[in-house]
């Protein structure tokens, strides 16, 4: 329940880049060509708002925003964060440089027993988001991962696409015996036996790692648990009978992580019960770390594309699909890279995030 994205962050790396106007976009109000590029958070700009997030319903054009880096198989360890840019505003759209970005909050590495990624969450970062820069179009992902164990801060592991189909496994609060699994459709709930489950009865989620899979297939979605299948979705259960559309998640996805603060102030009450409660921050964990954290040891992706890719093929691109007015997938062999240049010549830079991580407090979704 990727719930209450707040939009200071994508203010606070708008400023410090110089990439956006203070104009929002929606479907029907959709971004100028001086600032194409419609973010995740409904604002308009250009170069990181072209990249991953970019919502092509909402920007000037269906291909203002950058093409999607391709899915690959990959096992991804975190013995280091060598493969990981933790300043999200340097990246540049080459996927192969990196394979994650930090988009918000901070992480570390334990370097122990071959290294864990520890997603952070504290007072003041507003929580930790990490994003694949590659992104699938159907496919078996697994995470091995341990959640958090605190009343109000939730453990994600999602995908998400630019148009808000999404998948997810979450873990509320202090509730270790238990996940649950979900999905939307254009960021639509489903409604009746095909909302949220939850699975009960598991071994400590917090001491104990776990393999999460999601095997997203064009015609059914499954969630797993240390191999074994929890849950199954069949896309023609979904199928609006007045239209005759799959409500069921369809369009290239990042891969996602995060650990992030629902029992705060400002928050709904029913996200805040849903969560645990409000964030105890007081609690003798936080104290004696000065942080909360879920570990992740490790990513398996396994690509399950629809069609043969062509030869040379780089990217996932959308176009308009005239029978259905809706929105085609289809292989690109155009750069994702923004205007082709390294990241290094591009504007922003981490003090000023930092600073303005200071100033606004952290907020975070």
């Amino acid at each position: 329940m990727y719930s209450t994205l707040l939009v200071g962050l994508s203010l606070i790396i708008s400023l410090m880049t110089r990439d956006v106007v203070a104009t929002s976009c929606n479907a029907t109000d959709p971004c100028p060509a001086s600032a194409p590029c419609c973010s995740e958070f409904g604002f308009c700009g250009k170069e990181h708002f072209c990249l991953g997030g970019c919502n092509p319903f909402a920007s000037n054009s269906i291909d203002s925003c950058k093409p999607r880096p391709v899915c690959q198989d990959a096992n991804h360890d975190f013995t280091d964060n060598s493969r990981v840019l933790t300043n999200s505003t340097f990246f540049d759209g080459n996927a192969t440089e990196y394979d994650w970005v930090v988009e918000s909050g901070s992480i570390m590495n334990t370097n122990s027993s071959g290294g864990e990624l520890a997603l952070i969450l504290t007072e003041t970062n507003g929580g930790t988001r990490l994003s694949s820069t590659r992104y699938v179009h159907y496919g078996t992902i697994t995470a091995k991962l341990k959640t958090g164990r605190w009343g109000g801060v939730i453990t994600a592991f999602i995908t998400m696409s630019d148009i808000k189909d999404e998948i997810d496994w979450e873990f509320p609060g202090s509730a270790t015996s238990e996940a649950q699994t979900n999905y939307f459709w254009k960021g639509v709930i489903p409604e009746g036996s095909n909302n949220g489950k939850t699975e009960k009865d598991l071994t400590d989620t917090f001491s104990t790692y776990h393999d999460y899979t999601i095997d997203w297939q064009p015609d059914s979605l499954s969630f797993s648990i240390d191999g074994n299948v929890v849950r199954t979705v069949q896309k023609s259960d979904t199928i609006d009978i007045a239209t005759g559309i799959a409500h069921y998640p369809q369009t290239p996805s990042r891969v996602q992580l995060s650990l992030w603060p629902a029992g705060v102030d400002g928050m709904a009450s029913g996200t805040v019960e849903w969560a645990g409660g409000m964030i105890n921050w007081e609690d003798d964990d936080y104290k004696s770390a000065g942080q909360f954290y879920a570990l992740v040891k490790s990513i398996t992706i396994k690509c399950s594309d629809t069609d043969a890719r062509p030869t040379n093929t780089t990217s996932y691109i959308y176009a308009k699909d005239v029978s259905t007015n809706d929105l085609a997938v289809s292989f690109s062999n155009r750069t994702t890279l923004l205007n082709n240049a390294p990241a290094s010549v591009r504007a922003g830079g981490p003090t000023g995030i930092l600073f303005a991580f200071i100033l606004f407090g952290g907020l975070m979704f």
